[in-house]
């Protein structure tokens, strides 16, 4: 007698809702099993038939860590190109690559961990390279394409799963993990959420990932806002993926908790599903979970919560239904992978990320033009922390010979040809390697490239007599690289010794980069990934041990051979034309970890741009950079910048100089004339500090928006129309050039009498058009009335404020063509009825000298002034009604708060007998205050004091 089939459980029954089968295998699972799913790693659950998962892939601007992979632009590049379809194509290749990958290697993972909406407020921020744009709309219309393209357009089945990063407010590699950015309400509404909420509103968003810094004194991995505002915002289960290693933080860095069970308790009743810590090894995570349910600090009903967002995911993603996931590799699909469409959209890409700053006629290049092709860049296409291993590989000098012809073009890198010489009159020698093949870093792929190991195979340095002439290169703050003639970079592996093994710098720690010390009479080359000084040994060159000093160091001499200007002027004085191509490694200062100092140049660099404009007037300087740059723009015929572009980098460079095509990117952050410009790095109050295009108030080198064409553009014919929810806006855009090219089109607003400080003018749409010589395309924009609003802490509500607001059309922000004025029917200014609601500190209109912290490590602001020193806060237009007589402060610490009305003389002034015990020990302080009608509140603040609220009654 033949058994009976045991039935189907309902979470393998496809033709169930999701909600239904998670709630069923979630009833399925014991707690341990639970409990082990909350690591990165999943386990898999055999007796249920579950394999394990893991949360997280890279995949920036293409598959990244796990070899090799189609490589498109960074994703500022993308930014660049202000073209949603393409950017959405760029994501739909990306995530077919990553399917047909994970067929082949099971550790490549659809749960990818991108896009990247933080926004690049500060240039000097390493990770500059990884978001899209200083706006919050231009951010949020790219990323909401990429994740489009990322999730597949199935309207069940996801091909991956995005997770956007990094929730929030996090533009510092400085102290990024113990550092605070102080965000008023407005600065968090109108612009650091923005970005996330859009694209999460979009509906192709899995989840996002928590920054390392704290927001207003908490750690972003216990942000309250992850409840208040993000789940809000779509009826999906989002999944939290916590960052690398910040569980620990918690504890460990920002010691914001006693103990790890009590933070990552913490992080999961805040809303972190997903903790990335320990690497693969989930034991102790699992213990600190198992631990917080001992002493009551969890439920199981937490961990169920986590659980089931992560479930969610995972039957998105088809892992349940593999005959009914339309996303599954097939024999078709398999080769979905460096395909000649992916090929050429890398290339499209790279050519519509690429921004002509300046043009007086130079460009585009005539066929039979001479050209030398000089610079530390020339003949690089450099890869960042967040790529795949390049299949393919174009380089602009490449570019320039497959374009114009290696007979018409002539190159010099520009590096310093050096020997360095020891104190006993030898020289370093590189040793000949073997023909063996010099497999690329990260060729294989792996889970965490930063374990990637250097090569050790190799014969290390020695000295002798003759010693070898290597390439010097100095990318600024005195970091440099030495290069044997062979190509590869002196690099120093686990044991110490130095060799000349790297194809390219890299890695999570750099080991290809030096220092030279001025030392006596000589110079110390000192290692930045060790921090030891290089010295000679019997057994070869290596780093001194970690215990030795700098007296038992080689003091060596710089030779120098040639000097790069040297080369860089014998190759412009031969061409028509020269083509310095200058810009950054992003492995090198300016980085994730490390942010730049500068927004000027390096100085060798600079030196090779002065030899060449002073050898061949009709030099073009091409930016290949993570970020921008200071330069002197007005003194060259020409200036291009475009983000390091990927495999096809230098083709579609070649291609823009030619006029093949018409350069249309644009720039999506401003470009400061100077580090003067330029907030500090901490300093998150983009309203109050007037930065980004929103509240600049100086002159930019080029600013929002900026970028030329070979063709010319006329814009004409604008009206606007304000309806009951939206403005209808208009216009029209004709090629008046020559050539066919893209023209993109900008919409911005500006309220024209605003009761509070509002933007200079705020990017509302955008277009981009292709238009044919005389060609002649209408433009329209429904512009929700929402768009107009702002964020009012009087009321603590979005408003839309009446009143006329002026629309601006034309090629950049600050480049308009057509201007109309719409009247919108909004609300008046309302005074702030304090004698009812009192005041959350927090909610100031103005300040100075103070930063937000957390009231409880909950939930809830403070304000504190800034060191324990003295600050300012400002409430204006203040209701105290028919009368009050006495105000209360909600403070801890110690300290002084001062209270005037309309700048008059203090008219309270409360502090504390005694700090309190902590800084979350919150007392109440009463003092007589009478007032009556509509009054401008300030509150002087000294000390360690920390207000929370005022209150008013009488």
């Amino acid at each position: 007698m033949t058994a009976p089939t045991p039935p189907t459980p309902p979470f393998r029954d496809p033709h169930l809702p999701f909600g239904k089968r998670v709630d069923d295998l979630l009833s399925r699972l014991t707690l341990d099993e639970k409990t082990a799913f909350l690591h990165q790693f999943a386990p898999a659950v055999e007796r249920l038939g579950i394999a394990a998962f893991r949360t997280g892939q890279e995949a920036l601007h293409g598959v990244a860590w796990m070899g090799p992979a189609t490589v498109f632009p960074q994703a500022v590049g993308l930014g660049a190109t202000w073209n949603e379809d393409l950017v959405r194509r760029v994501g739909e290749a990306v995530s077919k690559e990553a399917r047909a990958m994970r067929a082949r290697d099971e550790r490549v993972g659809l749960n990818v961990w991108s896009p990247t909406v933080n926004l690049l407020r500060h240039p000097l921020w390493g990770r500059n390279e990884e978001g899209y744009s200083e706006d919050p709309k231009l951010t949020s219309a790219i990323a909401t394409a990429y994740t489009r393209g990322l999730r597949g357009d199935h309207p069940t089945y996801w091909r991956t799963a995005p997770v956007l990063k990094h929730w929030l407010a996090h533009n510092n590699e400085t102290d990024r993990d113990t550092s605070s950015a102080s965000v008023r309400p407005r600065v968090l509404h109108e612009y650091d959420l923005r970005a996330f909420h859009e694209t999460v509103e979009a509906g192709a968003v899995a989840g996002v990932m928590p920054a390392y810094n704290l927001v207003n004194g908490r750690p972003n991995h216990v942000s309250p806002y992850l409840g208040r505002h993000l789940r809000t915002w779509t009826e999906d289960d989002l999944l939290v993926c916590s960052d690398a290693g910040a569980p620990s933080n918690l504890v460990d860095s920002e010691h914001y908790f006693d103990t790890h069970e009590e933070a990552t308790a913490a992080a999961l009743r805040a809303g972190v599903d997903s903790f990335t810590d320990h690497g693969t090894d989930s034991s102790k995570i699992v213990a600190r979970v198992r631990g917080a349910l001992e002493r009551g600090l969890l439920t199981e009903a937490d961990i169920d919560t986590a659980v089931r967002r992560q479930l969610s995911v995972r039957f998105r993603l088809g892992e349940f239904d593999p005959e009914r996931d339309p996303h599954a590799v097939t024999a078709d699909t398999a080769t979905d992978f460096d395909t000649p469409e992916h090929r050429e959209l890398a290339r499209e890409a790279a050519e519509q990320a690429v921004v002509l700053l300046r043009n007086d006629g130079v460009l585009p290049l005539a066929p039979d033009t001479r050209i030398a092709v000089v610079g530390l860049l020339a003949d690089e296409c450099k890869l960042d922390w967040y790529s795949g291993t390049l299949i393919h590989r174009s380089t602009p000098l490449e570019g320039l010979y497959e374009r114009f012809g290696a007979e018409r073009v002539s190159f010099a890198e520009g590096v310093d040809r050096v020997r360095l010489r020891t104190r006993d009159g030898r020289f370093l020698h590189v040793l000949p390697a073997d023909d063996s093949p010099a497999e690329s870093r990260g060729a294989e792929g792996a889970l965490d490239p930063a374990l990637i190991a250097g090569r050790t195979d190799l014969p290390p340095l020695t000295a002798d007599a003759t010693g070898t002439e290597l390439s010097l290169a100095d990318w600024g703050e005195g970091v440099l690289t030495l290069r044997a003639p062979d190509g590869r970079y002196l690099s120093v592996a686990e044991d110490g010794f130095v060799r000349a093994s790297a194809d390219q710098p890299g890695g999570w720690v750099v080991q290809e980069t030096f220092r030279l010390e001025p030392h006596g009479d000589g110079h110390l080359l000192r290692h930045s990934g060790t921090g030891r000084p290089v010295h000679v040994a019997a057994d070869g060159v290596k780093v001194a041990a970690d215990d030795a000093d700098d007296s038992d160091a080689e003091v060596f001499e710089l030779v120098v051979a040639e000097r790069g200007e040297d080369a860089v002027a014998r190759a412009a004085a031969g061409a028509d034309v020269v083509v310095v191509v200058a810009g950054n490694d992003p492995h090198i200062n300016g980085r994730e970890t490390e942010d730049r100092t500068t927004l000027r140049l390096p100085a060798h660099q600079e030196r090779l741009l002065r030899a060449a404009r002073a050898a061949n007037p009709r030099t073009v300087l091409a930016l290949v950079s993570a970020y921008p740059y200071a330069v002197e723009a007005d003194a060259l015929p020409a200036v291009l910048w475009t983000a390091h572009g990927g495999q096809a980098a230098g083709t579609a460079l070649a291609r823009v100089l030619a006029g093949d095509v018409s350069p249309a990117g644009r720039l999506p952050q401003t470009w400061y004339a100077d580090d003067a410009d330029l907030p500090g790095l901490l300093d998150y109050d983009v309203i109050g500090s007037r930065q980004t295009y929103l509240y600049f108030e100086g002159t930019p080198l080029f600013p929002f928006g900026h970028g030329l064409s070979y063709a010319s553009f006329g814009y004409a014919d604008l009206s606007a129309l304000a309806g009951d929810d939206a403005v209808r806006v208009s216009f029209t855009v004709t090629n008046t050039g020559q050539v066919t090219a893209d023209e993109v089109a900008q919409l911005y607003a500006r309220a024209e009498e605003p009761s509070v400080p509002r933007p200079r003018r705020e990017l509302l749409a955008h277009r981009r058009l292709t238009l044919a010589p005389g060609e002649r395309a209408e433009v329209s924009f429904d512009v929700p009335l929402s768009a107009f609003a702002f964020w009012d802490v009087a009321h603590g509500r979005w408003r839309l404020e009446q009143g006329p607001y002026a629309l601006l059309v034309g090629a950049s922000s600050e480049d308009v063509r057509l201007s109309t004025t719409v009247t919108l029917a909004g609300d008046p200014a309302a005074p702030r009825p304090v004698r009812e609601a009192g005041l959350d500190a927090a909610d100031f209109d103005e300040q100075s000298g103070t930063e937000i912290v957390d009231r409880t490590k909950v939930s809830g602001d403070a304000v504190t002034p800034a060191g324990g020193g003295s600050g300012e806060l400002l409430f204006r237009s203040c209701d105290f009604g028919p009368g009050v007589t006495s105000v209360t402060l909600s403070v801890a610490g110690g300290g002084t708060a001062e209270l005037s009305l309309d700048g008059g003389p203090s008219a309270a002034a409360l502090s504390p007998r005694t700090p309190t015990a902590g800084p979350y020990d919150y007392v109440e302080l009463a003092a007589d205050f009478p007032a009556d009608g509509v009054h401008d509140l300030r509150i002087r603040l000294r000390g360690s004091l920390r207000l929370a609220h005022v209150g008013f009654s009488g």
